[in-house]
């Protein structure tokens, strides 16, 4: 049994819907303080209300996390309404799907800035309060698609979550002296909204390609980050832990029919 996280402040970035919302679904219900941040105030208001209606301490802000000023004012917000900041949960990510051959410069940058940059200032932003608290967590969502994986139409976005990778390692030496730990957590196909978007035949195809024989749930994320907030976590720093249903182990889907 992990020590509880009862009234810690959290900041989970993407919080209102997909990967995020798990996230803060499970900080929630183990009694955590937890800031919803996103851009969307609609989906975020909405988000928040959904998990206080289960019980859970939870507030929402709108941030733009690739922007700084944006990102400071977050963190703002969550010492203000919490008392501190204990763990940043540096979730928020963009995935669209476009071949490079088609792809917009602009979009590249614009991913670069959502997933990657977001990283660094959320970090940075955290730092004066984690050496006010004496210490701290980050919890970084990378992907296998990028550092172990790739898939086309998503070049962009897996350099973005290798990136976030590299990011870590440095980040990881940095932040020791301030008692921080900072890990990433892989996801392989997780169900989602966004992957719903996709259409059924790749849910099939995806699901096929598993061990387990089916995608993700959201939660299974956010129990992986609950895990390195943990203080059970707390010699665990610049690691990363993949939660796929052993998608990565097949060498081909003919390995998968012999199971």
């Amino acid at each position: 049994m992990l020590t509880s996280v009862k009234d810690r402040p959290v900041i989970v970035t993407g919080g209102s819907k997909g990967i995020g919302k798990g996230i803060a679904k499970v900080f929630a219900a183990q009694g955590a303080r937890v800031m919803i941040a996103a851009r969307g105030a609609d989906t975020g208001q909405a988000a928040a209300d959904e998990l206080r209606a289960a019980g859970g301490q939870v507030e929402f802000c709108q941030c733009d996390v690739s922007d700084w000023e944006s990102v400071q004012n977050m963190v703002s917000q969550t010492v203000d309404a919490f008392g501190g900041l204990s763990v940043m949960c540096a979730n928020a990510g963009a995935f669209p799907q476009t071949k490079m051959v088609d792809m917009d410069p602009g979009e590249w940058d614009q991913v670069m800035a959502t997933n990657l940059k977001s990283a660094f200032l959320c970090v940075k932003a955290s730092i004066p309060h984690f050496e006010k608290a004496g210490g701290g967590r980050v919890v970084l969502t990378s992907s296998i698609t990028g550092p172990v994986t790739g898939f086309p139409g998503w070049s962009h976005y897996g350099a973005s979550k290798s990136g976030q990778l590299g990011f870590l390692k440095t980040a990881c030496m940095e932040l020791s002296k301030y008692n921080v730990t900072i890990n990433a957590v892989m996801p392989g196909n997780i169900y989602t909204e966004g992957l719903q978007d996709l259409g059924q035949d790749y849910l099939d195809t995806m699901a096929a390609s598993i061990p387990l024989k089916r995608l993700g749930n959201v939660e299974d994320i956010g129990n992986a980050a609950l895990f390195f907030a943990s203080d059970e976590a707390g010699y665990i720093t610049g690691q990363t832990i993949i939660v796929d249903g052993g998608q990565i182990i097949p060498e081909s889907l003919e390995a998968m029919e012999e199971i």
